[in-house]
């Protein structure tokens, strides 16, 4: 009987520390779960447009100074992409560089506006008729013969000079929001643009270097270098000849220096389309409060580095309306 006594209070015993490990070994998955849910809820996952990337890198890398516990990852892959990630839960934020479609918003997007930019046409540098391009422009309907009819398939005959040489077309072959702006610019759609697909800006930008003959069209980030305001080496910004007298007027004359596009665009001398403003996209409002508090900070103190990384800035009646938004 004495020893069934022992069996019995060491099995008690035993019992005890079972559940005492049981107790410590959840309250640690409990800490974990929330130390977790803690490191998700600072940090904020960005996407999609190569237009906003840098811009978005820039906020990003000024924010974590004043708020250290805040972590991002931010990533590019074009305007389409930044939108489905953003729809399917996969990112906090999508980056935008197009006009938000009735689809879109059907699907429950929301967005808040940030800054504009433009998208530009681009040759070589070593262009054999870069004199010519640079003196009469290309009007929109030779953009449009060129990129949608695909009628004009030689400088001489687009420039109505008689030396010849092949017109090689490129455009974008990620979904974005540069070529749904270019084309929108003339009367299309991204699907419409004609010529050799490319994957993304700096892509883009280095195919048309390589080609002496070649035509195709980028964000201004990727045309022009922030840090000189100059173009970028191999690169040569179209002049358009926005009034079709087929001459560079002097007020259509302003690609030698960025800040002279970016004034240009913000006094609505270069057309939108293909100038346009940028956006953070989401499904639906932003529910994690680090994520409402970036936002906000973006369209108020994050807007002194709009100009120094490129961009123009919205109004301020746009930027109190996005700010409503936050509310």
């Amino acid at each position: 009987m004495y020893s069934n006594r022992r069996l019995h209070l060491k099995n008690n015993t035993t019992l005890m520390k079972i559940n005492s490990l049981l107790c410590t070994l959840i309250a640690s998955i409990i800490l974990l779960s929330c130390a977790s849910q803690k490191k998700k809820d600072q940090t904020i996952s960005l996407s999609g447009a190569f237009a906003l990337y840098p811009l978005a890198v820039k906020w990003t890398e000024e924010y974590h100074k004043i708020h250290p516990e805040i972590r991002f990852n931010v990533s590019g892959g074009g305007a389409g992409k930044g939108m489905a990630d953003a729809l399917a839960g996969a990112v906090d934020l999508g980056m935008f560089s197009r006009e938000i479609s009735q689809e879109e918003k059907n699907q429950g997007v929301w967005w808040v506006g940030l800054t504009i930019d433009a998208v530009v046409p681009t040759i070589s540098d070593q262009n054999p008729f870069l004199k010519t391009i640079k003196t009469k422009g290309l009007s929109k309907e030779a953009f449009t013969n060129i990129f949608i009819g695909g009628t004009a398939k030689d400088w001489g005959e687009v420039l109505k000079v008689p030396e010849k040489g092949k017109l090689v077309v490129y455009t974008r072959s990620d979904a974005c929001g540069a070529a749904e702006t270019w084309a929108k610019y003339l009367g299309g759609k991204q699907e419409n643009l004609l010529g050799i697909g490319v994957y993304g800006d700096p892509g883009l930008a280095d195919a048309v270097v390589k080609d002496k003959f070649g035509i195709g069209f980028n964000n201004t980030i990727f045309a022009f270098d922030i840090q000189t305001g100059l173009k970028r080496p191999g690169i040569e910004v179209i002049p358009i000849d926005i009034n079709g007298n087929g001459l560079i007027d002097p007020d259509e004359n302003f690609y030698d220096h960025f800040e002279n596009v970016l004034k240009a665009i913000a006094d609505g001398i270069y057309p939108s389309p293909p100038a346009r403003e940028l956006y953070f996209v989401s499904k639906g409002k932003p529910q994690k409060q680090a994520t409402l508090d970036f936002i906000r900070w973006t369209l108020t103190d994050g807007q002194q580095f709009v100009k120094e990384a490129g961009y123009v800035p919205i109004d301020q009646e746009k930027i109190d309306y996005y700010l409503e938004k936050l509310n």
